[in-house]
C-alpha cells in the first residue's frame, strides 16, 4: 500500500510491476517531471511528473498524483492542424501562435553553441547507463515464479533460474503490433491464467489494458482503451477505472468466464474526487478508492463474492484520509483519523467498520515520513523517513511488538519488490540514491535479519560524501537538506552548485538514481536538495504548512538552504545553479524573482509559473480539484492578493536575474503552454531592460532560453528525447559555468 507521492515529477523505479497498489507517475508523477530524472532505460518509465514527476514515484491513494496537473487546452489557444481550412482565427490564437515561432526561432538560432558540449554529454551518459541498469527491473514474485519486463517485453521464469537467463517470453509490444509505447503497469490473475498490462506512448495521457491468456502459447484476449488502473478480484473477474480528460471517477468489471459481459459498478460524481483500485494483500477485498487531495472514502468488494455490489467502510470526513488492509476478518486501516493528524495504523472488524469502532494499532512518531506499508499475515512492515534516514518498523502481531532497523546510511529511497503472497517470510525492496544504482536487500522473518539479498553488479560509489544539513528558516523552523560531493573534490566554495527544489502536494523530491547525477559528482559538481515545506519528507503537517496560504514559507525555506549551503563552504552564489520541475517550477520561479543574485543559472523543466491566471481557469479540468493545493482566487479575494504575492509570472521585474533554461511540450496537457511562452517572454524583457539600462563595459546578460519539444508530455518520453533534453540542460549549465568547471577564472557577476 503506498503512502508516498511519487515526482516530483517522473521517477522511474518500475514500480509499475509491483503488487502494492502502484500508480503511474512522477513524481508527482504534477511528476510530475523531475529534473534529471528523466534519463532513464527503454523500459517501463514509471514514475514522477516531478515529477513528480513526473516520477515519476507512486502516490497514496488521498494524494494527490504527482502527475495530474492542469491541461494545457485552453480556449482560444488550439492551433488548427495543417490540412484544414482556418476561416477564422482569434486574437488569443494569433498571440499564441505568433509566440510559439518567436521561441522556436530563438532556440533554432541559440541552439548551436551548445551542440558540442551537448554531444560529448550525451556520449558519457550513454557510457554510464549501459553499466548503471544493469541489475535489472523489479520482479513479481508468484510461488516458484517470478514475472519482470524488459524492453518492451514480459518474461516468465522459475525463481531458481532467473539470474541464469533461462525464461520464457509472454508478452512483446512489438510482436503484437504496439508501437512507441511502454509497459506502464502489469497484474497477474491469482492462477496465474490472465496477465492485465497497461500500456501508454509518450504522446497521450491515456493508457490502453491489454489482457493476455497465458499458457504454452500466450494470446491476447482483450484490449481495453483509456484505462487509468485495473486490479483482478479473481481468476476471471478484472475492475479497471477509466480515465477522460484528466479525470478518474467510473470503475468497471469485466469477465472472462464462459459468458464474457462489461458493466459499470461505481461512477464518482465530485469533481475534486479521483477513483483508483487497490487489492489487499491477502486478496480478500479488492478497494474501490474515491480521493480528494484531503479527504477519501474506501468501498469494499469482496473477492469471494466479486458480483455483489460494493460496501461503504466509512463515509467520506472532511480532512480524513483513509486506506485498507485486511487480515484475519479484521480491516486494517491506514488514516489521518485523530490528532495529530499524521497517517496511524488502526483496525476495526469487517462488520463493523465504521470510524467509531477504529482501535489504534500503532502511531508514527512526529516529524516522520511514512513511504509505504506491506501487510503479511503475521508482520506488518513500515518504511519511514526520519531526519532524511531511511527505516523499517516491523510490527509482529503475534509478539505485539515493534523493531526499528535503520538502513544504510547512504540510501534515500527505497522500492518494494512485488511478492503477492501475504504468507511469505521475507520482504524484498530495493535501495537508492541520486548517485548509487540500486541495491537489492531483503528482510527475513525467520531470522528477524536484514540481508543483501543478491551481489551488487554496479559497486556502490565510495567517492561520494552524502552530508545531512538542517536550515533555519524565517520562523526560525528547520529545513532539511541533503547533499552529495566527492569526498576527493578541495576547494569546495569554488565547485559548481547544483540545487533541487520541489515543494507542493506533499511529495517528495526525487532521489532516486540518475546516471546525469552520478556523472555530475565525478566532475567535481555539488548535488544538494533542499526539502522545503509543501512537499512531505517529514510528514504530512510539512505538507499542510507549505500549501495555500503557507506558499510563501516553502520560498523562505528554499532561500534558507541556499544561504546556508554557502555559509558552510559549499559553492557561492555565481557558480551555483538551481533545478526544478512542474509545481516545483513555482518556488524556483519566486526565488528567481525575489533573490536572484542567489543562483547564476536556472533550469525549469515543464514548470509551472502562472498559477494565478490558470486557477482562475475553471474550465481547465483539473482546477476545481488544485484548489485544495493553491486556493481558490475566484471565491476569495485574499487568497487572489496571496497568490499574486509569490507567482512567478506576477512577479517579474527589471532587475538582473540569472541564465534560465526552460522546455516545455507542445502536447503537455498538464501545464498550459501559453503560460510558459508569457513567462519566458516576459522575463527576457525585464532581463534585457535591466542591461540596457545599467549598460557598463564587461556587464553580464543572462541567457534566458525556452527550448519546446513537439514529442514528449509533462510525465513521460522516449529513452531518446530524454537523453537529448538532459544532455541540453547539462550543456547550457556547464556553458553558464565554464569558468568554473575548467576552473581556469571567475566568472564575472551580475552588475
Amino acid at each position: 500500500m503506498k503512502v508516498k507521492t511519487l515526482c516530483a515529477g517522473l521517477q522511474n523505479l518500475l514500480q509499475g510491476l509491483s503488487f502494492s497498489v502502484r500508480y503511474c507517475s512522477k513524481h508527482n508523477y504534477l511528476q510530475t517531471v523531475c529534473l534529471y530524472s528523466k534519463v532513464k532505460p527503454n523500459k517501463c518509465h514509471i514514475l514522477n511528473c516531478s515529477g513528480s514527476t513526473c516520477t515519476h514515484k507512486p502516490v497514496p491513494p488521498g494524494s494527490i498524483l504527482p502527475w495530474r496537473f492542469f491541461s494545457c487546452k485552453q480556449e482560444g489557444t488550439k492551433i488548427p492542424s495543417k490540412g484544414k481550412q482556418n476561416t477564422s482565427i482569434t486574437t488569443s490564437e494569433l498571440l499564441y501562435k505568433n509566440l510559439l515561432k518567436s521561441e522556436q526561432e530563438n532556440w533554432n538560432d541559440i541552439s548551436a553553441r551548445y551542440k558540442a558540449m551537448t554531444k560529448r554529454i550525451k556520449e558519457k551518459l550513454k557510457e554510464l547507463h549501459n553499466y548503471a541498469f544493469s541489475s535489472g527491473s523489479p520482479r513479481i514474485r508468484f510461488g516458484e515464479n517470478v514475472y519482470f519486463e524488459e524492453n518492451g517485453c514480459v518474461f516468465l521464469s522459475k525463481a531458481a533460474d532467473v539470474d541464469e537467463g533461462n525464461v520464457d517470453i509472454l508478452f512483446s509490444t512489438e510482436d503484437l503490433g504496439f508501437s512507441d509505447v511502454f509497459i506502464q503497469r502489469i497484474r497477474i490473475s491469482p492462477d496465474q491464467r490472465y496477465m492485465a498490462i497497461s500500456l501508454k506512448s509518450e504522446n497521450s495521457e491515456e493508457a490502453t489494458c491489454v489482457i493476455m491468456k497465458l499458457g504454452n502459447f500466450p494470446v491476447m484476449e482483450k484490449v481495453i482503451s483509456n484505462v487509468f488502473n485495473f486490479e483482478w478480484a479473481t481468476d476471471d473477474v478484472l475492475y479497471y477505472t477509466s480515465q477522460k480528460n484528466l479525470k478518474c471517477q467510473n470503475v468497471f468489471m469485466t469477465t472472462f468466464t464462459s459468458q464474457k459481459h462489461t458493466k459499470l459498478v461505481y461512477t464518482e460524481q465530485d469533481a475534486r474526487f479521483f477513483v483508483d483500485l487497490y487489492c489487499t494483500k491477502d486478496r480478500r477485498f479488492l478497494t474501490i478508492n474515491s480521493n480528494s487531495k484531503t479527504t477519501s472514502e474506501v468501498w469494499l468488494v469482496d473477492c469471494r463474492h466479486p458480483f455483489k455490489l460494493p460496501a461503504l467502510v466509512q463515509a467520506r470526513t472532511k480532512g480524513v484520509i483513509y486506506h485498507i488492509e485486511h487480515r484475519n476478518d479484521e480491516l486494517y486501516i491506514l488514516t489521518t483519523y485523530g490528532e495529530p493528524a499524521e497517517y496511524k495504523l488502526m483496525k476495526a472488524p469487517v462488520a463493523s467498520s465504521g470510524m467509531e469502532n477504529w482501535q489504534l494499532v500503532y502511531a508514527v512518531e512526529e516529524k516522520t515520513k511514512l513511504v509505504d506499508l506491506e501487510m503479511f499475515s503475521d508482520h506488518c512492515i513500515m518504511f519511514l523517513k526520519n531526519a532524511g534516514y531511511l527505516y523499517l518498523n516491523v510490527i509482529s502481531f503475534v509478539s505485539h511488538s515493534v523493531e526499528s532497523i535503520k538502513l544504510p546510511t547512504w540510501a534515500c529511497e527505497f522500492e518494494l519488490e512485488s511478492h503477492p503472497e501475504h504468507t511469505t517470510s521475507t520482504c524484498y525492496f530495493q535501495l537508492t540514491s541520486p548517485v548509487h544504482p540500486p541495491k537489492r536487500f531483503a528482510y527475513s522473518f525467520k531470522e528477524n535479519n536484514l540481508i543483501e539479498h543478491a551481489v551488487q553488479e554496479v559497486p556502490i560509489i565510495t567517492n561520494c560524501h552524502t552530508t545531512r544539513l538542517l536550515a533555519k528558516s524565517k520562523d526560525e523552523t528547520l529545513v532539511p537538506i541533503t547533499v552529495f560531493h566527492n569526498m576527493n573534490s578541495k576547494e569546495l566554495h569554488r565547485k559548481p552548485l547544483l540545487i533541487h527544489v520541489y515543494g507542493a502536494y506533499g511529495i517528495d523530491l526525487n532521489m532516486s538514481f540518475k546516471e546525469e547525477k552520478l556523472m555530475l559528482i565525478e566532475e567535481g559538481w555539488i548535488l544538494a536538495y533542499c526539502h522545503v515545506r509543501g512537499g512531505g519528507e517529514l510528514g504530512l503537517s510539512w505538507h499542510r504548512d507549505g500549501c495555500r496560504y503557507n506558499k510563501r514559507k516553502g520560498l523562505h525555506d528554499l532561500k534558507a538552504c541556499i544561504m546556508l549551503l554557502h555559509e558552510l563552504g559549499f559553492s557561492q552564489p555565481k557558480y551555483t545553479a538551481l533545478a526544478a520541475a512542474s509545481a516545483g517550477g513555482v518556488l524556483a520561479g519566486a526565488l528567481c524573482n525575489t533573490d536572484p543574485e542567489l543562483i547564476r543559472a536556472m533550469v525549469l523543466q515543464a514548470p509551472f509559473v502562472d498559477v494565478l491566471n490558470t486557477m482562475m481557469k475553471t474550465h481547465l479540468p483539473l482546477t476545481i480539484e488544485e484548489q485544495e493545493e493553491w486556493g481558490n482566487p475566484l471565491a476569495d479575494e485574499k487568497c487572489m492578493k496571496y497568490i499574486k504575492s509569490y507567482c512567478p509570472y506576477q512577479n517579474i521585474k527589471t532587475q538582473c536575474y540569472p541564465s534560465v533554461f526552460v522546455t516545455a511540450y507542445e502536447d503537455d496537457q498538464r501545464i498550459p503552454l501559453i503560460g510558459v511562452l508569457q513567462y519566458v517572454q516576459k522575463l527576457r524583457k525585464a532581463a534585457l531592460d535591466h542591461a540596457s539600462r545599467t549598460s557598463k563595459k564587461g556587464n553580464w546578460i543572462p541567457n534566458i532560453i525556452l527550448d519546446i519539444q513537439a514529442t514528449g508530455s509533462h510525465c513521460d518520453s522516449s529513452w531518446e528525447d530524454s537523453l537529448n533534453e538532459v544532455s541540453r540542460h547539462l550543456a547550457f549549465l556547464n556553458k553558464e559555468l565554464e569558468e568554473v568547471c575548467h576552473l581556469q577564472h571567475d566568472t564575472k557577476s551580475c552588475k
